[in-house]
């Protein structure tokens, strides 16, 4: 992503400003509108069960709750194991294997992810503008089933049809030309549709995850820099948010040099300001149980998360800046996030209920992880007592003889009275 073109110190001074504000801003849009569109419908505890009857409405399934994966300390936990074997992994294939297979098989990979995440985050685009302009557009719905039994349904729109050929094209595009706005759009699409997915369901989750990351990155930068830098050189994928360390007159065709920003730091910090957000919910609607969908509700752990995130960007700018050395980007965000939290709750009194607070997909989770143990435990309990049935030996059994038997009965009351009842015989 190079060219020829020599730029004056001087205008690469004026260049890294731009250039900062500018990773800083496309960091920054997709945690703020992910951590928006991870927010639920808040539902009053006190309303009564609605029934379990499926309506084929469709302003009933544009009020679902888009569908997420609830995240768990234990869950938090794997990732930067996980990160830090798929690293190893990488370098290990990209010295032993050609270069340019690998390459081709990780555009390949990527192109498909960013296809479907490009294809989400267009569609929710588009509906939330044509929403905003009073357009309703007509659904389709295509349902495979049993007369028992539903596999699959799926509704769609005009809109997903568009958006889904303009993501071939895009995909297509990237994997053709590697260009670095192709790229930037894949990997923008990418972050905004892992905060909205993915949540944590614990503030203990996010300071288990960043911790993790914290460590990992710390590693990787000093420990063992040089397998990190010889991955990085050698792979070219979407990845991370890449911005020409020069944009004032130059042309987007050249581009000396690039500043990047990895997508593992801005997804895992945008998890945890998603967090906080869906606190500042469960805050609002413990208030006000007829909250729904409104998000005029206070932010306070939201705003201070995300400006801690923006100072923490800022001041790993200014360190690397300064210093000219590589600086562990995510400790100064982790460092910075966990921290705005704890003073926030602090300040507020109410720290308690922040670090004791489990979001409700978690306490599913928990439940029916409870009630399996407890089937499982109930189980084994009658597997051992069957196989101690069948281990015990047989119980001696006393049979008595016929003639003990008839002789033990007792024989029947004659009467020898001379005056004989009805009924009775007279002896």
């Amino acid at each position: 992503m190079s060219s020829k073109y020599q730029a004056s110190p001087t205008q690469i001074e004026q260049g890294l400003y731009i250039t900062y504000a500018s990773l800083a801003a496309l960091a920054v849009v997709p945690i703020y509108f992910g951590s928006f569109s991870s927010l639920n419908k808040w539902k009053n505890p006190e309303e009564k069960t609605r029934k379990m009857k499926r309506q084929i409405d469709d302003e009933d399934d544009e009020d679902q709750d888009a569908p997420s994966e609830s995240l768990s300390a234990d869950d938090t936990f794997k990732f930067p194991v996980l990160g830090s074997l798929s690293l190893f992994t990488l370098h290990y294939a990209l010295r032993e294997y050609n270069t340019a297979y690998v390459n081709y098989a990780l555009t390949a990979y990527f192109s498909i992810m960013g296809l479907f995440a490009t294809t989400q985050v267009g569609v929710n685009t588009l509906t939330s503008i044509l929403g905003f302009l009073g357009i309703k557009i007509d659904a389709w719905r295509i349902n495979l089933a049993r007369p028992s039994k539903e596999f699959y349904t799926a509704r769609f729109t005009l809109v997903h049809l568009v958006m889904l050929v303009a993501s071939v094209m895009l995909a297509g595009y990237y994997a053709a030309t590697k260009h670095w706005i192709a790229s930037n759009i894949i990997a923008f699409s990418l972050a905004l549709s892992a905060v909205q997915v993915f949540s944590l369901e614990s503030f203990k989750a996010g300071i288990v995850l960043l911790g993790g990351l914290c460590i990992s990155d710390v590693y990787w930068t000093y420990g063992s820099a040089e397998i990190l830098h010889a991955v990085v050189k050698q792979v070219d994928i979407p990845i991370k948010i890449v911005v020409p360390r020069l944009l004032l007159g130059l042309p987007l065709s050249k581009a000396y040099k690039f500043a990047s920003l990895g997508l593992g730091e801005i997804i895992a910090p945008g998890l945890f300001v998603a967090l906080c957000l869906r606190y500042d919910q469960h805050r609002a609607g413990q208030r006000n149980a007829t909250l729904g969908r409104s998000t005029g509700f206070r932010k306070p752990y939201f705003i201070a998360s995300l400006v801690a995130y923006v100072l923490g960007l800022g001041l790993h700018f200014y360190v690397s800046h300064t210093l000219k050395t590589t600086q562990p980007l995510i400790a100064y965000l982790s460092v910075a996030c966990v921290f705005s939290v704890f003073l926030t709750a602090t300040v507020r009194g109410d720290s308690k209920q922040v670090f004791g607070y489990t979001s409700e997909a978690g306490l599913a989770i928990a439940k029916a992880k409870k009630a399996a143990l407890e089937k499982k435990r109930r189980l084994q309990a009658q597997k051992k007592l069957a196989a101690a049935r069948r281990t015990a030996p047989p119980r001696a059994i006393h049979r008595v003889p016929k003639e003990e038997v008839y002789a033990a009965k007792p024989s029947p009351a004659v009467s020898v009275s001379g005056d004989s009842t009805p009924g009775s015989p007279a002896i």
